[in-house]
């Protein structure tokens, strides 16, 4: 798989990468007084949108890890961390799947946090006396802001992250190798990177059909970003 061959490539070159743009120094826009309520506001809209996931006992712990280390409003920084120390010994220990999870979760965070940042320049000029989104002007901001094929993409590494998790269960072993990884990956200092693996892994391991949960996310998704683009009045999410 070609994703996880280049690892040793890709995963730094995305840690940097990803480390220069959410630096207030280096990049000024992290500092849009717009950005934290852009924020805000998207992981509302996103926990709206599962909602029915997070009433389903089966679905739930899905469902927030979704939330909680993939696609919300939370500062990866301590788990990039650990990773960017790791990259040469997780290519000996952990299966191509992980791995190629690992480095979609860390693309898909640089990706987000460009658009954040993108919108929350938009926003400045299209609403300098407001303080609160709603519907109407995210939707404004959302369509003045382009890149239908990146935004696409986006959701791309969002169902790529919960493909590789679910077929991760798959491979014999897996959870029991994580398990034994947690004393040492804790003493190593690199317990935000184990905990997102266990987390992940054991959350996907209750759903019973991983698959068709990534993709009715996957398609709500899709189907919220053509109405954001069609100028659609309907609430996201």
């Amino acid at each position: 798989m070609a994703r996880t061959r280049d690892l040793s490539v890709r995963l730094p070159d995305l840690l940097q990468r990803h480390q220069r743009l959410t630096n207030p120094v280096l990049e000024a826009r992290n500092r849009l007084r717009w950005l934290p309520e852009l924020r805000r506001w998207q992981a509302e809209r996103l926990r709206r949108s599962f909602a029915h996931f997070l009433e389903n006992p089966r679905h739930r712990a899905a469902a927030e890890f979704f939330l909680s280390d993939v696609y919300g409003d939370h500062d990866f920084s301590r788990r990039d961390a650990d990773i960017a120390r790791v990259v040469p010994l997780m290519q000996k220990l952990l299966p191509d799947t992980l791995l190629a999870s690992v480095a979609d979760a860390v693309e898909l965070g640089l990706l987000t946090h460009a658009f954040d940042l993108r919108m929350a320049e938009v926003l400045e000029n299209l609403a300098p006396g407001r303080k609160r989104l709603d519907d109407a002007l995210y939707g404004e901001a959302y369509r003045a802001s382009g890149l239908p094929r990146l935004r696409s993409h986006q959701i791309d590494l969002i169902a790529r992250v919960g493909k590789d998790l679910g077929r991760g269960l798959k491979l014999p072993g897996v959870r029991m190798l994580l398990k034994l990884s947690r004393g040492p990956a804790t003493a190593a200092g690199l317990a935000e990177l184990q905990g997102f693996l266990e987390r992940g892994v054991d959350a996907f391991a209750r759903l019973g059909d991983p698959a068709a949960f990534v993709a009715e996310i996957e398609q709500d998704e899709r189907a919220l970003s053509r109405r954001l683009f069609a100028g659609d009045p309907r609430t996201p999410g």
